[in-house]
């Protein structure tokens, strides 16, 4: 190797480095303005051993506004049936239903249904009517801990709302999915509307509500909690610019 051969290598690397340096420099605040916690989840069933799903929600999941077959639930009832021809998706979402009639409705859907698993999507109603946190995570709380004494499997979609009343209550409101998750040892999707909130081409008019061509991704952001054999791990990374 010539000397020249070494000057370039040396100099070349040096030219790395100092490209490197300034992408740790400019990335550091980035994450160290970030909120991050961890959520370690259960051992998860493959579906193919689900015999009953429950699918308890509001107007996200009971399909509002689009007919009921192209909802996410159906869709999802389809494609568990192609390893499960067997398996019972039940979908007893009601609109417009908070975590509190939630609540009043679960025990005689378990005690009639005896569901292996629970998908729980509530409290996206709440926090529009500005119910108190603790509230609704006591009402959530309650649901699960029905839920595993009848046997039951619990997934947890986890909801965002915008800082209408302030960014406080935004944020409490969505930690009440992920700590539950965490205390009571539940599955979690940490938001249910990822990659259609905010995206005006997949919601209906009225802002609120996912339209037809947003099913098939809320779809996808469930069925991966349904089908991983192993314990997983699964980072919650929240920018808290997002949320001002």
């Amino acid at each position: 190797m010539t000397m020249m051969t070494r000057i370039i290598g040396h100099t070349n690397k040096l030219i790395f480095m100092k490209k490197l340096f300034i992408l740790i420099i400019l990335w550091f605040p980035l994450v160290s303005t970030a909120k991050i916690s961890f959520v370690q989840q259960p051992i998860v069933k493959q579906a193919i051993h689900y015999q009953t799903i429950l699918v308890l929600g509001d107007s996200l999941s009971a399909g509002y506004n689009i007919p009921l077959e192209k909802g996410w639930v159906n869709l999802l009832r389809q494609e568990l049936r192609k390893e499960n021809p067997q398996i019972q998706v039940i979908n007893a979402s009601v609109s417009g239903d908070t975590t509190g009639q939630g609540l009043s409705r679960l025990k005689p859907l378990l005690d009639k249904h005896r569901p292996d698993l629970l998908i729980l999507e509530l409290g996206g109603n709440d926090g529009l009517r500005g119910i108190a946190p603790p509230l609704i995570k006591r009402n959530l709380g309650t649901m699960i801990d029905m839920a595993k004494k009848s046997s039951a499997e619990v997934l947890l979609l986890g909801m965002q709302i915008p800082p209408n009343y302030g960014k406080r209550y935004a944020q409490a409101f969505h930690q009440n999915y992920l700590q539950l998750a965490e205390d009571k040892k539940t599955l979690l999707v940490p938001f249910f509307l990822a990659d259609v909130g905010g995206h005006d081409e997949l919601m209906q008019k009225d802002g609120i509500h996912p339209n037809e061509q947003a099913q098939p991704i809320l779809m996808q952001n469930v069925l991966p909690r349904l089908t991983r054999k192993e314990t997983i791990q699964t980072e919650v990374t929240q920018n808290q610019k997002s949320q001002n």
